[in-house]
């Protein structure tokens, strides 16, 4: 286990492979472990990090910073910590969030964006995970027609109380809209198309209204297409890794081939 001191309190992380760095944020439920597979496939060619937020996984819990302004100093104090000077970030929901204010505050350091499950609206949030409720009433919204994955449960228990309650009303305050038309990095927002908890049809929002985000729909995947299907994932992100131009970024889909390889 590895770990650093920001701001007095630590900070769980865990690396694997060489090359480009590349941070990965979990989202509301769960911790840095359900990245492992989407690491793993990339470590022959990236230095993958990921970690765990405050108040999630083996990260300090004794303060209560669930705002999305004291996640993204998190974020840069890490990088600074670790002499990462600019690298893209991925994020799932609340590390979504994290990721796009990251960006907008700071684009000399965040070279282009990931955004899985990011919710634009509050309504796009499942209505019943906007309750305040103990953090194991909220996990029963995360799964839905699916089985939980071992990667995510095991988180839960490490949770603080509040912590998930906490992140989704910090993140339904945002104006994502705003945030993502301001951002000159290129974003890429990707949904599961059988998701319950964050709803999938934003993507038809963002493909009419924004130039500079594109959105993408794997249609096999529920709340967790990192897991769902990791193969699939982990090439569009390989693909978007390589987009230098917004021409580039429109032309981005879902390649026939992916599908045969990942059947």
């Amino acid at each position: 286990m590895s770990g650093v001191l920001i701001k007095g309190s630590l900070v769980h992380y865990e690396t694997l492979g060489r090359g480009k760095p590349i941070l990965f944020l979990h989202g509301w439920l769960g911790s840095w472990r359900y990245w492992v597979p989407v690491m793993d496939e990339l470590s022959g060619d990236f230095r993958t990090y990921a970690l765990d937020l405050w108040g999630f996984g083996d990260s300090d819990k004794s303060c209560e910073r669930y705002n999305i302004h004291a996640y993204t100093e998190l974020i840069l104090a890490f990088m600074d910590e670790l002499g990462i000077w600019r690298t893209p970030l991925v994020g799932h929901t609340l590390g979504a969030a994290i990721a796009v204010q990251t960006a907008l505050q700071h684009p000399d350091r965040v070279p282009r964006v990931m955004a899985v499950g990011l919710p634009l609206t509050p309504e796009t949030i499942h209505r019943k995970l906007r309750a305040t409720a103990p953090n194991e009433v909220l996990a029963r919204c995360f799964w839905g027609r699916q089985r939980p994955y071992p990667e995510v449960e095991i988180g839960l228990a490490k949770t603080a109380p509040q912590a998930i309650a906490r992140t989704v009303e910090a993140v339904a305050q945002l104006d994502v809209r705003s945030m993502l038309e301001e951002i000159d990095a290129p974003v890429l927002v990707v949904y599961g198309g059988k998701d319950t908890v964050i709803d999938p049809a934003q993507a038809d929002e963002l493909e009419d209204r924004l130039d500079g985000a594109r959105a993408i729909v794997l249609p096999e995947s529920f709340h967790f297409p990192m897991l769902d299907e990791t193969a699939r994932f982990t090439r569009l992100l390989r693909d978007f890794m390589d987009i230098e131009t917004p021409a580039q970024l429109r032309e981005l889909s879902i390649k026939q081939e992916w599908r045969r390889r990942t059947r």
